[in-house]
Protein backbone atom coordinates (compact mmCIF):
# COMPACT_ATOMS: atom_id res chain seq x y z
CA UNK A 1 0.00 0.00 0.00
CA UNK A 2 2.96 2.46 0.69
CA UNK A 3 4.48 1.82 -2.92
CA UNK A 4 1.62 2.90 -4.36
CA UNK A 5 0.78 6.49 -2.24
CA UNK A 6 3.07 8.67 -4.85
CA UNK A 7 1.12 7.09 -7.89
CA UNK A 8 -2.63 8.14 -5.83
CA UNK A 9 -0.93 11.63 -5.06
CA UNK A 10 0.42 12.09 -8.57
CA UNK A 11 -2.99 11.40 -9.78
CA UNK A 12 -4.77 13.60 -7.26
CA UNK A 13 -2.09 16.50 -8.39
CA UNK A 14 -3.11 15.47 -12.06
CA UNK A 15 -6.88 15.58 -11.14
CA UNK A 16 -6.97 19.12 -9.56
CA UNK A 17 -4.61 20.76 -12.38
CA UNK A 18 -7.20 19.49 -14.76
CA UNK A 19 -10.01 20.67 -12.82
CA UNK A 20 -8.26 24.10 -12.57
CA UNK A 21 -7.49 24.31 -16.55
CA UNK A 22 -10.96 23.05 -17.73
CA UNK A 23 -14.39 25.32 -17.53
CA UNK A 24 -17.37 25.07 -19.07
CA UNK A 25 -19.49 28.03 -19.69
CA UNK A 26 -22.91 27.86 -20.27
CA UNK A 27 -25.22 30.08 -22.62
CA UNK A 28 -25.90 32.72 -20.47
CA UNK A 29 -22.62 32.60 -18.90
CA UNK A 30 -19.60 34.73 -19.82
CA UNK A 31 -16.13 34.55 -18.39
CA UNK A 32 -13.62 37.20 -17.79
CA UNK A 33 -10.23 36.02 -18.10
CA UNK A 34 -7.49 37.70 -16.04
CA UNK A 35 -4.00 36.60 -17.16
CA UNK A 36 -1.55 37.22 -13.94
CA UNK A 37 -4.09 39.81 -12.85
CA UNK A 38 -4.34 41.77 -15.53
CA UNK A 39 -7.70 41.43 -18.54
CA UNK A 40 -7.07 39.10 -21.03
CA UNK A 41 -10.34 39.07 -22.51
CA UNK A 42 -13.94 37.26 -22.26
CA UNK A 43 -14.77 33.84 -23.31
CA UNK A 44 -17.63 31.50 -23.48
CA UNK A 45 -19.73 30.13 -23.88
CA UNK A 46 -18.62 26.27 -24.19
CA UNK A 47 -15.09 24.40 -23.33
CA UNK A 48 -12.63 27.31 -22.06
CA UNK A 49 -8.73 26.20 -21.22
CA UNK A 50 -6.93 28.09 -18.66
CA UNK A 51 -3.60 28.06 -17.87
CA UNK A 52 -3.15 27.09 -13.98
CA UNK A 53 -2.31 29.34 -11.57
CA UNK A 54 -1.44 31.76 -14.04
CA UNK A 55 -5.18 32.49 -15.69
CA UNK A 56 -8.16 33.06 -13.30
CA UNK A 57 -11.48 34.04 -14.56
CA UNK A 58 -15.10 35.64 -13.39
CA UNK A 59 -17.79 34.19 -14.26
CA UNK A 60 -20.93 37.05 -15.40
CA UNK A 61 -24.67 36.11 -15.93
CA UNK A 62 -26.08 37.84 -19.12
CA UNK A 63 -29.28 37.05 -17.91
CA UNK A 64 -32.14 39.90 -17.13
CA UNK A 65 -32.20 40.03 -13.72
CA UNK A 66 -35.20 40.83 -11.23
CA UNK A 67 -34.60 43.93 -8.28
CA UNK A 68 -36.40 44.75 -5.84
CA UNK A 69 -35.71 48.22 -4.92
CA UNK A 70 -36.87 48.46 -1.29
CA UNK A 71 -39.70 51.20 0.33
CA UNK A 72 -38.69 54.67 0.56
CA UNK A 73 -39.77 57.40 2.09
CA UNK A 74 -40.57 60.13 -0.09
CA UNK A 75 -41.41 63.96 0.16
CA UNK A 76 -43.35 64.63 -2.70
CA UNK A 77 -43.58 68.35 -4.43
CA UNK A 78 -46.47 69.07 -2.52
CA UNK A 79 -45.17 67.68 0.83
CA UNK A 80 -47.03 64.46 1.18
CA UNK A 81 -45.27 62.23 2.60
CA UNK A 82 -45.29 58.38 0.86
CA UNK A 83 -43.93 55.21 0.77
CA UNK A 84 -43.13 54.00 -2.46
CA UNK A 85 -41.13 50.70 -3.36
CA UNK A 86 -40.43 49.40 -7.36
CA UNK A 87 -38.80 46.79 -9.40
CA UNK A 88 -36.17 46.75 -11.52
CA UNK A 89 -35.33 44.94 -14.77
CA UNK A 90 -31.59 45.00 -15.85
CA UNK A 91 -29.12 42.69 -17.50
CA UNK A 92 -25.55 42.94 -18.20
CA UNK A 93 -24.92 43.57 -21.51
CA UNK A 94 -20.48 44.02 -21.28
CA UNK A 95 -19.20 41.29 -19.07
CA UNK A 96 -15.95 43.06 -18.76
CA UNK A 97 -17.53 46.61 -17.37
CA UNK A 98 -19.56 44.94 -15.20
CA UNK A 99 -16.80 43.34 -13.60
CA UNK A 100 -14.03 46.18 -14.05
CA UNK A 101 -15.81 49.31 -13.66
CA UNK A 102 -17.63 48.31 -10.21
CA UNK A 103 -16.74 45.99 -7.36
CA UNK A 104 -20.62 44.71 -7.01
CA UNK A 105 -22.77 45.47 -9.90
CA UNK A 106 -25.98 44.32 -8.03
CA UNK A 107 -25.20 46.11 -4.64
CA UNK A 108 -24.22 49.74 -6.82
CA UNK A 109 -27.54 48.94 -9.40
CA UNK A 110 -29.50 48.50 -5.99
CA UNK A 111 -28.56 51.91 -4.17
CA UNK A 112 -28.61 53.92 -7.52
CA UNK A 113 -31.86 52.63 -8.12
CA UNK A 114 -33.06 53.78 -4.51
CA UNK A 115 -31.71 57.20 -4.96
CA UNK A 116 -33.41 58.01 -7.86
CA UNK A 117 -36.47 56.90 -7.22
CA UNK A 118 -36.48 59.57 -4.26
CA UNK A 119 -35.31 62.18 -6.68
CA UNK A 120 -37.51 61.63 -9.20
CA UNK A 121 -40.56 60.78 -7.42
CA UNK A 122 -40.03 64.30 -5.16
CA UNK A 123 -40.24 66.48 -8.41
CA UNK A 124 -43.77 65.65 -8.25
CA UNK A 125 -46.63 66.07 -7.15
CA UNK A 126 -49.25 63.21 -5.55
CA UNK A 127 -52.02 63.37 -8.07
CA UNK A 128 -49.18 62.35 -10.76
CA UNK A 129 -47.81 59.90 -8.67
CA UNK A 130 -51.21 58.08 -8.78
CA UNK A 131 -51.97 58.95 -11.97
CA UNK A 132 -48.86 58.97 -14.08
CA UNK A 133 -47.18 55.82 -13.02
CA UNK A 134 -45.98 55.26 -16.97
CA UNK A 135 -43.94 58.17 -17.43
CA UNK A 136 -42.88 58.30 -13.78
CA UNK A 137 -41.29 54.21 -14.52
CA UNK A 138 -40.20 55.83 -18.04
CA UNK A 139 -38.13 58.55 -16.42
CA UNK A 140 -36.23 56.21 -13.47
CA UNK A 141 -35.65 53.79 -16.43
CA UNK A 142 -34.13 56.53 -18.41
CA UNK A 143 -32.31 57.64 -15.71
CA UNK A 144 -30.48 54.51 -14.76
CA UNK A 145 -29.95 52.99 -17.92
CA UNK A 146 -28.00 56.41 -18.75
CA UNK A 147 -25.76 56.01 -15.40
CA UNK A 148 -25.45 52.28 -15.93
CA UNK A 149 -24.28 52.37 -19.01
CA UNK A 150 -20.61 52.76 -17.91
CA UNK A 151 -20.78 49.15 -16.12
CA UNK A 152 -21.88 47.46 -19.10
CA UNK A 153 -25.04 47.25 -17.60
CA UNK A 154 -28.83 47.64 -19.67
CA UNK A 155 -31.88 48.83 -17.42
CA UNK A 156 -34.68 47.27 -19.92
CA UNK A 157 -37.63 48.69 -17.25
CA UNK A 158 -38.93 49.81 -14.01
CA UNK A 159 -41.86 49.53 -12.42
CA UNK A 160 -43.67 51.20 -9.49
CA UNK A 161 -45.38 48.70 -7.40
CA UNK A 162 -46.82 50.33 -4.77
CA UNK A 163 -47.68 53.71 -3.45
CA UNK A 164 -48.59 53.99 0.61
CA UNK A 165 -50.48 57.03 1.84
CA UNK A 166 -51.13 58.02 5.17
CA UNK A 167 -54.71 57.28 6.22
CA UNK A 168 -55.43 61.11 7.52
CA UNK A 169 -54.19 62.05 3.46
CA UNK A 170 -56.89 58.79 2.24
CA UNK A 171 -59.24 60.44 4.02
CA UNK A 172 -58.32 64.16 2.74
CA UNK A 173 -58.29 62.44 -0.78
CA UNK A 174 -61.82 60.95 -0.71
CA UNK A 175 -63.33 64.21 0.75
CA UNK A 176 -61.47 66.15 -2.35
CA UNK A 177 -62.88 63.46 -4.45
CA UNK A 178 -66.33 64.16 -3.60
CA UNK A 179 -66.10 68.24 -3.35
CA UNK A 180 -64.73 67.57 -6.96
CA UNK A 181 -67.70 65.30 -7.68
CA UNK A 182 -70.20 67.84 -6.41
CA UNK A 183 -68.82 70.44 -8.57
CA UNK A 184 -69.19 68.35 -11.68
CA UNK A 185 -72.54 67.96 -10.79
CA UNK A 186 -73.19 71.55 -10.44
CA UNK A 187 -71.67 72.04 -13.48
CA UNK A 188 -73.63 69.76 -15.72
CA UNK A 189 -77.00 71.21 -14.01
CA UNK A 190 -76.29 74.70 -14.44
CA UNK A 191 -75.26 74.09 -18.05
CA UNK A 192 -78.69 71.98 -18.63
CA UNK A 193 -80.62 74.78 -17.29
CA UNK A 194 -78.52 77.27 -20.16
CA UNK A 195 -79.38 75.19 -22.29
CA UNK A 196 -83.26 74.96 -21.46
CA UNK A 197 -83.22 78.80 -21.54
CA UNK A 198 -82.11 78.84 -24.90
CA UNK A 199 -84.61 76.62 -25.66
CA UNK A 200 -87.09 78.92 -24.07
CA UNK A 201 -85.78 81.53 -25.82
CA UNK A 202 -86.28 79.90 -29.48
CA UNK A 203 -89.30 78.54 -28.64
CA UNK A 204 -91.03 82.19 -27.56
CA UNK A 205 -89.34 83.61 -31.21
CA UNK A 206 -91.08 80.97 -32.91
CA UNK A 207 -94.60 81.64 -31.71
CA UNK A 208 -94.18 85.59 -31.56
CA UNK A 209 -94.04 85.00 -35.30
CA UNK A 210 -96.93 83.07 -35.97
CA UNK A 211 -99.70 83.53 -33.82
CA UNK A 212 -101.47 80.75 -34.60
CA UNK A 213 -98.98 78.26 -33.38
CA UNK A 214 -99.99 80.09 -29.63
CA UNK A 215 -103.49 79.02 -30.22
CA UNK A 216 -103.14 75.85 -31.04
CA UNK A 217 -100.38 75.68 -28.08
CA UNK A 218 -103.31 77.14 -26.13
CA UNK A 219 -105.61 73.94 -27.18
CA UNK A 220 -102.92 71.17 -26.44
CA UNK A 221 -102.15 72.54 -23.18
CA UNK A 222 -106.36 72.60 -22.53
CA UNK A 223 -106.97 69.01 -24.21
CA UNK A 224 -103.70 68.00 -21.45
CA UNK A 225 -105.07 69.36 -18.45
CA UNK A 226 -108.68 68.46 -19.26
CA UNK A 227 -107.29 64.80 -19.49
CA UNK A 228 -106.25 64.61 -15.65
CA UNK A 229 -108.47 64.26 -12.75
CA UNK A 230 -108.97 68.21 -11.78
CA UNK A 231 -112.04 69.64 -10.51
CA UNK A 232 -111.34 73.24 -11.33
CA UNK A 233 -110.10 74.40 -15.49
CA UNK A 234 -108.50 77.57 -15.49
CA UNK A 235 -108.50 78.12 -19.45
CA UNK A 236 -106.00 81.37 -20.50
CA UNK A 237 -107.52 83.35 -22.83
CA UNK A 238 -105.09 84.41 -25.48
CA UNK A 239 -104.78 88.54 -25.87
CA UNK A 240 -105.21 88.33 -29.27
CA UNK A 241 -108.49 86.97 -29.01
CA UNK A 242 -109.08 89.49 -26.43
CA UNK A 243 -107.98 92.04 -28.49
CA UNK A 244 -110.61 91.18 -31.07
CA UNK A 245 -113.43 91.88 -29.26
CA UNK A 246 -112.34 95.50 -28.27
CA UNK A 247 -112.33 96.12 -31.58
CA UNK A 248 -115.40 94.64 -32.44
CA UNK A 249 -117.05 96.93 -29.74
CA UNK A 250 -115.25 99.94 -30.49
CA UNK A 251 -116.33 99.58 -34.00
CA UNK A 252 -120.18 99.47 -32.89
CA UNK A 253 -119.63 102.46 -30.63
CA UNK A 254 -118.07 104.87 -33.68
CA UNK A 255 -120.67 103.75 -35.72
CA UNK A 256 -123.61 106.38 -36.92
CA UNK A 257 -127.03 105.36 -36.03
CA UNK A 258 -130.19 106.16 -37.45
CA UNK A 259 -129.98 108.94 -40.05
CA UNK A 260 -126.37 109.21 -40.10
CA UNK A 261 -125.73 110.60 -36.51
CA UNK A 262 -123.39 108.70 -34.15
CA UNK A 263 -124.19 107.49 -30.38
CA UNK A 264 -123.65 110.13 -28.39
CA UNK A 265 -122.29 107.53 -26.08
Amino acid sequence: MIAYTPYIVLIALVVLILASTIRIMREYERAVVFTLGRFSGVKGPGLILLIPFVQQLVRVDLRTLVLDVPSQDVISRDNVSVKVNAVLYFRVIEADKAVIEVENFMAATSQLAQTTLRSVLGKHDLDEMLAERDKLNRDIQEILDHQTDAWGIKVANVEIKHVDIDESMVRAIARQAEAERNRRARIIDAEGEQQAAEKLVEAATSLARAPEAMQLRYLSTLQSIAGERNSTIVFPIPVDFLRQFTNAASLQNNSPGPGGVRDPK
